[in-house]
């Protein structure tokens, strides 16, 4: 018995060892199947009311009925959407702090002189959200009436056309640029400070077109006071399928399409990632769901972490060109 005694530390030793070694590595699996096991903040990178906003209303409330923990939404405007997409790159990578991710995070890598994250290196995607055309409108008085009019026209006018954005480096200003080089025709930008203003000034006739969301363009399309041409996806819009794609009217290839996605912090464990993934696909599969996101333009558009990076990769490399041939530049 005395020769055993010196042993017996050693393998209370080794048996705590073990242990801890077996519950960390039972660890991501628990948070798997205990995950949420709190509230999860979603964080919008836009003020409350606007189409991204209203999107992550709808998946947080599903998130919440289907998972059982509330989905805060928390929004965080400002700097083009990089406040909110820097904040939570630096929050812990546990699954309660998301972001929802839109195309203009895909520009701004290329678009801002700095950035204090980056898109592809410091998320986890999980999946995609929406997908969803921008409407090229005009003046109801311009004198083209579909893009082959359109182009002709540019060519024509000494000067070239003069387009509105809702400001620069913003999808309807990169979407036009990208039609100008396909197209191969001069217009000239004209930045604003929103939408409203900008359509305001096409309806007046101060500007001669502009590429915008479905939400905010289309009430103005049914009243008359504006002439669709045509949509940027590759597909017509569901919303709206009487009107065509730019690529089947008169410039093949061109597509532009506004989105959103779910991004986690890197690091976020691979089974909460795949939970909350297979949570959305539920969601998104939902027929309110899709109602309800097909009423602001948009079409639910699920796809697995992996699909989602690569998509992501696409954009900021689409874009990157895009904004490098337009000069644009924010500091």
């Amino acid at each position: 018995m005395t020769q055993a005694t010196p042993f017996a530390p050693r393998r209370h030793i080794l048996g705590v060892v073990c242990a801890a070694l077996c519950a960390a590595a039972a660890t991501p699996f628990a948070w798997a199947s205990d995950y949420p096991n709190k509230p999860v903040k979603l964080v919008v990178p836009y003020p409350p009311g606007g189409p991204t906003d209203i999107v992550a209303r709808v998946v947080a409330q599903k998130l919440q009925e289907q998972m059982g923990q509330p989905f805060v939404i928390d929004n965080r405007p400002g700097a083009g959407a990089n406040i909110g997409a820097e904040a939570v790159a630096r929050s812990p990578a546990d699954g309660y702090t998301l972001v929802v991710a839109t195309t203009a995070h895909a520009i701004n890598p290329s678009l801002f002189s700095k950035l204090n994250y980056s898109i592809t290196k410091d998320f986890a995607p999980v999946s995609q959200l929406t997908s969803g055309p921008l409407v090229i409108v005009t003046h109801p008085a311009t004198p083209a009436n579909n893009v082959k009019e359109l182009i002709a026209l540019a060519k024509s006018k000494q000067g070239g056309l003069n387009y509105a954005s809702s400001g620069n480096g913003q999808s309807t200003h990169l979407s036009a640029e990208l039609f100008s080089a396909s197209a191969g025709v001069k217009m000239a930008h004209v930045p604003y400070k929103g939408s409203a203003p900008a359509l305001t000034d096409v309806m007046g006739g101060q500007a001669d077109l502009m590429f915008d969301t479905m939400l905010s363009s289309m009430p103005h399309v049914k009243a008359g006071k504006l002439k669709a041409l045509a949509v940027t996806s590759s597909q017509r819009s569901p919303s709206a399928p009487d009107i065509p794609t730019v690529a089947e009217s008169g410039l093949p290839g061109y597509e532009a399409i506004a989105w959103n996605g779910v991004l986690a912090p890197a690091g976020t464990p691979k089974e909460v990632v795949d939970r909350l993934n297979a949570e959305l696909k539920k969601a998104l599969d939902n027929p309110e769901v899709k109602q309800r996101f097909e009423a602001q333009g948009f079409a639910a558009a699920w796809n697995t972490p992996t699909a989602y990076a690569g998509f992501l990769q696409a954009e900021v490399d689409k874009w990157g060109k895009v904004v490098k041939a337009s000069g644009a530049k924010i500091d």
